[in-house]
């Protein structure tokens, strides 16, 4: 029922009414029972961020909703409910529900995402948290109409500028508007983010302002346990901080289950994944796996600056190996081998896997899900 329904909305739009999600939400509000909210903004981690900390606020006895996007899979995999991915059966209930709470008008014309919003929130009408991650910018996202006890922001940089601007300043502007009340930053690259932060009306704290030496000595063991590369350990490390923030006592364990498909994830001895799809993942991904050269297994949307992309990945790429993906947003692949053959990388049709060569898998949720689909099922 639900699936069928949001079929025939479009998952991605060209240009997006920003006043709608605000206007439809103070019409159903009080339909809305809300937990604490922890709002996660920022440009990459923010699926980790959110889901260390729910994990934690789960283990702890707190029921705990994490909402994030997009999935690689299955829809359910977005709206995961004290440890579990949520099922049909809620899914299609929660949604005649909400179906009686909007007009007719106003469920038509709310967006895919803005519509599974909702739909969320009134999954997660007992929750004690929800971990709320945006989806694609800050002020302007379906998940900024609520009031938040707390935003986390992860690092910012250049990405989807076509619809948050084409300055660092510009995009960091409209995430950071997402900000209500009290806010702690990750680590971050740009000067430029702080200024921007810390000129809000306010309560703002970098990260380390709020862990002490046992967060982070917990900080290095759960990272051990879970195996995690350092980006991912700046991740956690901001969900600590989230802890600190709210008061919660927290061990070691109860990091235990908190991990996210898809992050530098090993498939295999000799296939990784990961869902990044811009330059500071690439970034990331680098530090995370030199010293080895990979089968880079890629495609990209249009919107991507994946020259730059290619060209920070270039230290661990034996070659590239385009996988096809039927999508529209995807780039041509005349363009993408030209290129390619400009920065002087090898590249050639992906077919299939090989037990004798490394591979990495990278470019977007599109080309995780294919190749988890159809070469790997």
């Amino acid at each position: 029922m639900l699936k069928e329904f949001l079929n025939n909305k479009p998952l991605y739009y060209d240009e997006i009414d920003y006043t709608r999600m605000p206007r439809i939400y103070e019409k159903i509000k009080s339909f809305l029972p809300l937990a604490k909210i922890i709002h996660i903004i920022g440009t990459n981690g923010k699926g980790t961020t959110g889901r260390f900390l729910a994990s934690a606020l789960n283990c702890l006895g707190y029921n705990t909703g994490h909402y994030t996007s997009p999935h690689i899979l299955k829809f359910n995999e977005r709206i995961w409910l004290n440890g579990e991915n949520i099922s049909d059966e809620i899914l299609d209930k929660t949604h005649k529900k909400l179906q009686t709470i909007l007009s007719q008008e106003d469920s038509n014309s709310l967006s895919y995402f803005e519509y599974t919003t909702f739909l969320a929130m009134l999954i997660y009408e007992d929750c004690d948290y929800v971990v709320l991650e945006a989806g694609l910018g800050g002020e302007r996202d379906a998940t900024a109409v609520f009031p938040k006890e707390l935003t986390l922001v992860t690092p910012i940089d250049f990405d989807h500028e076509a619809f948050l601007g084409d300055t660092l300043e510009a995009i960091a502007t409209t995430k950071l508007n997402a900000i209500q009340k009290n806010a702690i930053l990750a680590n971050q690259k740009f000067d430029k983010v702080y200024e921007i932060a810390f000129n809000r009306d306010a309560k703002i704290y970098k990260v380390d302002e709020l862990l002490d030496s046992s967060d982070i000595e917990k900080n290095a063991i759960i990272s051990k346990n879970l195996e995690l590369r350092a980006y991912l350990q700046d991740n956690l490390k901001l969900s600590i901080s989230a802890l600190r923030f709210l008061g919660i006592n927290y061990e070691c364990s109860d990091f235990n289950n908190a991990r996210l498909f898809g992050r530098l994830s090993k498939l295999n001895e000799n296939i990784y994944i990961d869902v990044g799809h811009n330059r500071l993942a690439a970034i990331s991904v680098v530090e995370a796996l030199s010293g080895k050269k990979y089968i880079l297994v890629y495609n990209t949307y249009k919107d991507k600056n994946y020259k730059e992309i290619l060209e920070i990945l270039s230290p661990i790429i034996e070659r590239v190996e385009i996988i096809d993906v039927d999508d529209s947003r995807i780039e041509s692949k005349k363009l993408l081998q030209q290129t390619m053959d400009n920065l002087g990388i090898k590249h050639k049709v992906f077919k299939q896997i090989t037990k004798d060569n490394q591979y990495f898998v990278f470019g977007s949720f599109s080309v995780a899900e294919i190749f988890l689909k159809v070469y790997y099922a």
